[in-house]
């Protein structure tokens, strides 16, 4: 049975790291064109709030405990609207090419903090696994490589290196939490407190966003549903589920996906071409997880 769960585990991270690369290119067209990034977070956080509590009111009703749910709401504050806020700042100033190669750091940040704030231990086998797929992704990302177009480069990927951070601690406390409650009984509230916390300082900028004005289009309506449905709900929803059944370390290993799936993305919509690197770079990252799980004794 826990085999079946890791399965599903590992097809749910899966799933949610080909959203997020998608999602990069599609919040960088957002920022540019039609929001600002404090009135994209607002409106993640108020649809995901409803969609969620709506999914809530037709699945049984879930009791949480109160420390539990303070884990839950501190950590939402901190994965989400900390953690998404300063990416959005970062994509802001910097080019998806800066982001990506930051991204990929992500599970190294996550095994250091993991390894001092709850002690969990890495083996060199695991350690060699995350290394693996930093290679694979540095690989894509450098081969390609363009030179920085950003408004402020180094502002983008000192925020982006912020957001990386907040991030993985964000996976590790609420490792526990996961494992008792479901995700949308997590999400629900995660993205409550998230709105509640965001909309004060976003208002105006709401208002004075091109995407809610006579100047909107179906072109920016679908990006940002793109966002709010799959990049917020659907891959919020799948790490939670993710994080009942694998360690964090784990987790964050298939965070490397994002910039391969961006390139791929790249290639499709005819701003790049396929080379060596590409099928080379997603070798390695798919390697790069399967050693890290067979690397834990619960991964």
């Amino acid at each position: 049975m826990m085999d079946k769960h890791k399965i599903e585990g590992h097809s749910a991270v899966l799933l949610a790291n080909v959203i997020f690369g998608l999602g990069v290119p599609v919040t960088k067209l957002l920022l540019d064109e039609w929001v600002s990034p404090m009135a994209y977070m607002a409106t993640r956080c108020m649809g995901a709030a409803a969609i969620f509590w709506l999914i809530s009111l037709f699945m049984p009703r879930e009791r949480v405990e109160r420390r539990d749910l303070l884990v839950i709401m501190g950590g939402g504050l901190l994965g989400f609207v900390v953690s998404q806020t300063l990416t959005a700042w970062a994509l802001h100033f910097t080019t998806p090419v800066y982001f990506s190669i930051i991204a990929t750091l992500t599970p190294v940040a996550t095994m250091v903090c993991a390894a001092l704030l709850i002690g969990e231990r890495l083996s060199l086998r695991g350690a060699l696994g995350v290394a693996i797929g930093v290679v694979g992704a540095l690989l894509m990302v450098m081969v390609g490589w363009q030179g920085g177009l950003g408004m402020n480069d180094l502002l983008g990927i000192g925020l982006a290196v912020l957001s990386l951070l907040t991030w993985a601690v964000y996976l590790i406390i609420t490792r526990k939490v996961s494992v008792k409650y479901t995700a949308v009984t997590q999400m629900k509230w995660v993205f409550l407190v998230s709105t509640l916390a965001v909309l004060p300082f976003s208002w105006t900028d709401l208002q004075a966003s091109r995407l809610y004005s006579s100047q909107w289009a179906w072109s920016g309506v679908a990006e940002m549903a793109f966002i709010v449905v799959f990049a917020t709900v659907a891959g919020f929803f799948a790490i939670p589920f993710a994080l009942r059944y694998l360690k964090t370390t784990t987790v964050s290993v298939y965070t490397n996906l994002q910039p391969v799936v961006a390139s791929f993305v790249a290639i499709a919509i005819g701003q790049d071409l396929l080379s060596w690197d590409k099928p080379v770079s997603l070798a390695l990252v798919l390697l790069s997880a399967w050693i890290v799980t067979n690397s834990q004794q619960k991964g």
